[in-house]
């Protein structure tokens, strides 16, 4: 099953997580591979589509979301918090 962003709510389509969901997280790793700068522009373009859905977000909680994950060593089953 595909785990794909449910706009313009931003949970899964398929598990009802936010998203980007453990799932999607696992299977954007494997698609981008070692090429961790190009997952996280391609994830910084989604969170700003996001943060102009989701209106009152905060902006920090939306860049741990989607990008706090990213870096080398980041495990993609855990959320990182809004100070990291």
């Amino acid at each position: 099953m595909s785990h794909v962003a449910r706009r313009p709510a931003w949970h899964c389509d398929t598990c009802d997580q936010s998203w980007p969901c453990d799932a999607a997280r696992r299977t954007l790793l494997a698609e981008y591979g070692d090429d961790r700068l190009a997952l996280a522009v391609y994830l910084a373009a989604l969170q700003a589509e996001a943060a102009g859905q989701l209106v009152g977000e905060d902006p920090l909680t939306l860049r741990a979301r989607f990008l706090g994950w990213t870096r080398r060593g980041g495990s993609p089953r855990t959320s990182p918090s809004p100070s990291s």
